[in-house]
């Protein structure tokens, strides 16, 4: 057996998913440089972070945070880039179960009834596989006290692309596209809404509108990364 490993890793090496690294026999998904070194934000230890302030008179959240600074050319963002778009999928389920550790330490998070993650029209679904928010709020329930709400919040309007989109008309493009099938499920609870990447934020303030026509309820957000920092 020792034989049969040594060999997968002399020809198939596993390899770091954000600094491409070769992984030892311990690791997994990220070296123990990157563990440590990838820009951590801290903000869900901090209240009015730039998250949260980020959102500030755009609509009406409880708390916001993001594991990692996304920064342009860096680590983090070509462990984003691996796991939206090359299809790891262990990605999010490991950072999500890392994160949520973290977030439980904030009695705020800590308190979440439900992880809603930012719904993928059927179309794009078809064409990615997957919804990569909802891995990542797989990994935190797994190590959260919130149950993963999936098909709650759906989108119900398949939009054209965010990217090279100016803030306004990002807004534009994803207002009103947004669904809820069973609002008595949600009515009163504190629900975490979730995402891979928050750059304008407008994707979440789209979600965070309709879900606030539910009676009684609270809304936090979280997500793996931000350029707000």
């Amino acid at each position: 057996m020792k034989a049969f490993h040594y060999l997968a890793d002399l020809f198939y090496p596993r390899l770091c998913l954000a600094c491409s690294r070769k992984l030892l026999r311990h690791e997994y998904v990220l070296c123990s440089y990157c563990q440590v070194q990838l820009p951590k934000t801290r903000f869900h230890l901090r209240k009015d972070n730039p998250v949260e302030i980020l959102f500030w008179g755009r609509c009406d959240i409880v708390a916001g945070a993001a594991f990692y600074k996304y920064l342009k050319g860096g680590y983090v963002q070509e462990l984003i880039h691996n796991f939206k778009y090359k299809g790891f999928q262990e990605i999010g389920i490991f950072i999500g179960e890392k994160y949520g550790e973290e977030l439980m330490k904030n009695e705020i998070f800590a308190e979440v009834d439900y992880i809603i993650p930012v719904p993928l029209h059927p179309k794009k679904m078809r064409i990615r596989g997957f919804n990569q928010s909802e891995v990542f709020g797989r990994g935190l329930a797994k190590s959260m006290t919130a149950d993963l709400e999936v098909d709650n919040l759906h989108r119900i309007v398949h939009s054209a692309t965010q990217t090279r989109k100016s803030r306004w008309d990002r807004y534009k493009n994803v207002a009103s596209i947004f669904g809820i099938k069973d609002a008595k499920k949600l009515e009163g609870k504190h629900v975490l809404l979730v995402d891979d990447v928050i750059t304008t934020g407008s994707t979440i303030e789209a979600c965070v509108v309709k879900l606030k026509e539910v009676e009684g309820i609270r809304i936090s957000v979280a997500a793996m990364a931000t350029a707000a920092h």
